[in-house]
């Protein structure tokens, strides 16, 4: 079933309804209108809703989130016009090998027998750091992208504001309190977070491959803001459901740097994207990453209610350098990392 809809340009979009390939997810979709104005009573129903759609799969979505709209729509109308450049001009601030900063198509310079059908533009953004994001545009590819990088830049500001709030409701939605107040947020104070323009060209044969495979990210949080293509699906109750975009919210899910921090309580999402033969689907990403020599490991409360610790204390560069090196992300990266590290670390001791 296709829909024509309107976005805020006067112009037309084509929604694809995926429901025909797959079962619509009836996912959260939780007003943080309270819990950012700190009403208790609206915070603790948005840590109730939190804390039940993140043992279930991760995966909620948020409206009334505090970013603004026009500023989103502004990003995704320069993301599309990125990849709408001859190829000469994105490789201007190609993907160096052994980097996630840049531009890419797909993961061409590794598993190159899984290939996924899409283009990305990666950035790094240091929380505590210069207009970096603002400045690579600049650099890489010239002055008449200079408003596209301040663009970019403001977005990344946002979504890390965002993430850091988020923190903050997933502790409560955990009961995590006492010493332990702000555990999270104080953990990313000096943040190096991802952020990814993801493009989805139109496909010939959707079905021969996907946007992206199935898998978790590796991350703590995902912030994603759609188009209203439609491709994103959640793997829950051994079935894929497919997400339904909705103009004014902002999709969220735990990933596996969260699960370790939660001491496996909240599940990373598995999830995947695909992709059609109509229309191309642009997403915004921001990937909450904390510093990478920090050491990462559940609040000990959390701990000490479970009776045991799930996961091996570990920094986010050892995670980070065993998904660029190791394995590529899919539903068994944090296992897999966990017997690494403890292999790892039993062979140097």
């Amino acid at each position: 079933m296709i829909i024509f809809q309107t976005n805020s340009f006067g112009q037309k979009i084509i929604f694809l309804k995926l429901l025909l390939r797959s079962e619509k997810l009836n996912e959260q979709v939780i007003d943080l209108q309270g819990f950012l104005s700190h009403e208790k009573k609206a915070t603790l129903h948005a840590a109730n809703l939190v804390k039940e759609s993140c043992i279930s799969h991760g995966f909620f979505q948020v409206v009334n989130h505090g970013v603004d709209l026009d500023m989103l729509a502004l990003v995704q109308e320069h993301g599309h016009a990125f990849f709408k450049l001859p190829l000469t001009e994105k490789l201007k601030c190609k993907q160096k090998e052994g980097s996630v900063v840049g531009f890419a198509s797909g993961h061409a310079q590794r598993f190159r027998e899984k290939l996924p059908w899409k283009e990305l533009l990666t950035f790094e953004y240091h929380e505590n750091g210069p207009d970096e994001v603002a400045a690579e545009f600049f650099n890489a590819m010239g002055s008449q992208y200079r408003e596209t990088g301040l663009i970019f830049q403001k977005f990344c500001r946002s979504m890390n504001k965002l993430a850091h709030d988020l923190l903050d409701l997933l502790e409560i939605s955990l009961g995590v309190d006492g010493h332990n107040h702000n555990y999270y947020r104080k953990l990313y104070d000096d943040a190096v977070s991802i952020v990814r323009c993801n493009h989805y060209p139109q496909c010939n044969k959707p079905d021969l491959t996907f946007g992206v495979g199935p898998h978790c990210d590796p991350t703590t949080l995902t912030i994603l803001y759609q188009d209203l293509v439609g491709g994103l699906e959640v793997f829950m109750d051994n079935k894929w459901k497919s997400v339904q975009p909705y103009r004014e919210a902002l999709v969220i899910n735990i990933g596996d740097t969260f699960t370790a921090l939660s001491n496996g309580k909240y599940k990373s999402c598995l999830h995947r994207v695909s992709v059609n033969s109509l229309s191309p689907r642009l997403s915004l990403v921001f990937f909450l990453c904390p510093k990478g020599d920090r050491e990462l490991k559940a609040p000990q409360e959390l701990v000490e209610k479970d009776g045991k610790k799930e996961y091996p204390d570990f920094t986010w560069g050892e995670f980070l350098q065993f998904t660029q090196k190791n394995h590529r992300a899919d539903e068994n990266t944090l296992q897999l990392f966990t017997k690494w590290l403890l292999t790892s670390r039993n062979h140097n001791a």
